[in-house]
């Protein structure tokens, strides 16, 4: 397939601390992974940045003084922040573009998988399986650390991850976009094999502790299970994913 919206390799997990040093990486337009301010922080410089989080929406997390001294020895200014090794993309360029190709979408929605091991497996499977773009929540998301890159056999450098601040909006643009939406389960009687893959589809995977949020269940055009037959009730969620994807797989390669 041609990987037409696939982004570069960027340096891994680059740490930047001070607050100057920060504002100058939003306003350059990178892509920030993670960051953790000093509890208690004020001041007209750090006015500054908390402007520009709330303008670009960048979480943050407020930390005690003690954890960032634990991240670097150096002079951080109350605010360390980690780069993301890949650029973040919008859903809403990427579905468009595979039309215009004449391909049919394939998209991967995952609400709130958290470990990176997992992420990054299901990352690696997607891109095996012919997913266009993988859709995640700004918060509540694994990071995408060396962790995550390595565990994806460097995936995540060639399938689209696409973060955004709210998932239930995302999935009502895929609908109007034409995609149906595709729920992988428990809560359901209906197996995996019964929705039409070959049709435009996004499929939706959810954390292992809590599954997928009830909004986007909700929402979905099917709820389907992947057939169980031995006494643990569950998959690990990056198996899971690679079951449900090859089917779609089959189905489209069967077409």
């Amino acid at each position: 397939m041609d990987r037409k919206f696939q982004h570069q390799p960027k340096e891994v997990n680059q740490m930047i601390f001070g607050i100057r040093a920060v504002i100058e990486a939003i306003r350059s337009g990178r892509d920030i992974e993670s960051l953790f301010i000093q509890r208690g922080l004020n001041g007209g410089l750090f006015s500054e940045l908390k402007t520009l989080l709330r303008e670009f929406d960048i979480p943050s997390q407020q930390v005690p003084i003690e954890k960032l001294n634990r991240i670097t020895a150096k002079n951080h200014q109350g605010v360390v922040a980690f780069i993301s090794p890949i650029s973040y993309q919008k859903i809403e360029d990427i579905i468009p573009l595979i039309f215009e190709k004449g391909e049919t979408p394939l998209v991967l929605i995952l609400d709130g998988i958290t470990d990176v091991r997992n992420f990054g497996a299901i990352a690696r499977t997607a891109e095996c399986s012919g997913v266009h773009a993988i859709v995640v929540p700004k918060k509540g998301s694994a990071q995408i650390n060396p962790d995550a890159v390595k565990t994806s056999a460097g995936a995540l450098y060639k399938v689209p991850v696409c973060r955004h601040d709210n998932l239930l909006h995302i999935l009502r643009f895929l609908k109007d976009s034409g995609l149906q939406i595709v729920a992988c389960t428990e809560k359901t009687e209906d197996y995996i094999y019964k929705p039409d893959y070959t049709a435009p589809t996004a499929i939706i995977m959810g954390a292992e502790d809590e599954g997928i949020s009830f909004d986007l269940m909700r929402n979905a055009d099917y709820l389907t299970k992947i057939p169980m037959s031995g006494e643990i009730e569950s998959l690990n969620v990056s198996v899971s994913a690679g079951v449900i994807l090859y089917e779609a797989v089959r189905q489209r390669f069967s077409s």
